[in-house]
């Protein structure tokens, strides 16, 4: 079972607190995963974020729930039903979800406040949260953006890929500064060896590279022949990077050998292309935030704040 949809976690979340007794976001996600029968994979199942999935949703529900008058939070991370929530309970309804909430005033204020990027017939059917709506959004903008550099990639020239290469490898920390990089690559021609390089800055051991700008997959014959060019240079670890994909056998071939080689195919090309900034420039960023409740915590006035005086002038 995957986790469920935000919306789905209101209505039982409302139903948590029915005795009108406050209960922690903690104690939330544990007792609606319980109920839910999820997993131990799906109640650890991480965003990029590092939050798991399972909290971020539960916390998601929790804020529209509050924004519609549902639930209030007394405190940080507690949560208590409302008498209007009492009064929906009441109601005896099947599901809770955004479309249901419309019905309250705060909550139809607390929509119009929010972006309109999205329909409200893409949010309704959404099972996902708007922070998961934003990653999925970058993914999928990344994953274009690799395959139309793959792509390129694929036509450049022989010497421009090993020049590629190496810039991938030293922007990874790799083979030194680039200039003892460059004078490495692409001069050996020994045995299918393209280049030799620094593991480290300090040159304590050396990795043995082979680049191929190839549209066929590559087999186990080629990383076997790799392998044993690695022996006659008494090398132990290598790179073999293409622009195409990599066999199964290649895959388990490097994994039954004492040799550390690592098989890097076209997609993953690309995306370390991106993640450390080679052929591609940075064109936008974004920060997400979220309400800090320590700040908050500050405020150790006893009551309830002042209410604003509001003028008829």
């Amino acid at each position: 079972m995957t986790v469920p949809g935000f919306q789905e976690f209101m209505l039982p979340l409302v139903r948590l607190g029915a005795d009108g007794e406050p209960f922690t976001q903690k104690e939330a996600v544990a007792a609606l995963a319980d109920e839910m029968g999820l997993s131990d994979d799906d109640r650890s199942e991480l965003l990029s974020s590092g939050q798991t999935r399972l909290f971020n949703r539960v916390a998601w529900a929790r804020s529209y729930l509050k924004a519609a008058g549902l639930l209030t939070s007394p405190s940080r991370g507690v949560s208590v039903v409302t008498d209007q929530g009492r009064a929906v309970l009441a109601e005896a309804p099947d599901r809770i979800d955004i479309k249901f909430l419309e019905r309250f005033p705060e909550f139809v204020e607390f929509r119009s406040r929010k972006s309109e990027a999205a329909s409200d017939v893409e949010v309704q059917m959404s099972s996902e949260t708007p922070e998961e709506q934003f990653e999925s959004g970058y993914q999928s903008f990344r994953d274009s953006l690799a395959a139309e550099l793959l792509e390129r990639v694929r036509t450049v020239s022989p010497k421009f890929f090993e020049r590629l290469v190496v810039d991938v490898l030293v922007r990874m920390g790799y083979g030194g500064s680039r200039e003892d990089a460059g004078q490495a690559i692409g001069q050996s021609g020994d045995g299918g060896i393209d280049g030799i390089i620094k593991e480290d800055k300090l040159g304590l051991d050396t990795v043995c590279i082979q680049a191929k700008r190839w549209q066929n997959p590559v087999g186990r014959p080629v990383v076997q022949a790799f392998a044993g060019s690695l022996e006659g240079r008494r090398a132990r670890k290598g790179v073999l990077l293409t622009t195409s994909t990599v066999t199964k056998d290649a895959e388990e071939y490097v994994n039954a050998i004492e040799k550390r080689i690592v098989l890097i195919d076209g997609p993953t090309l690309a995306r370390l292309m991106i993640d450390y900034g080679v052929g591609v420039r940075e064109i936008a960023t974004y920060t997400l935030a979220e309400v800090n409740e320590e700040y908050f915590d500050q405020d150790v006035s006893v009551g309830a704040p002042p209410h604003l005086e509001v003028s008829d002038d």
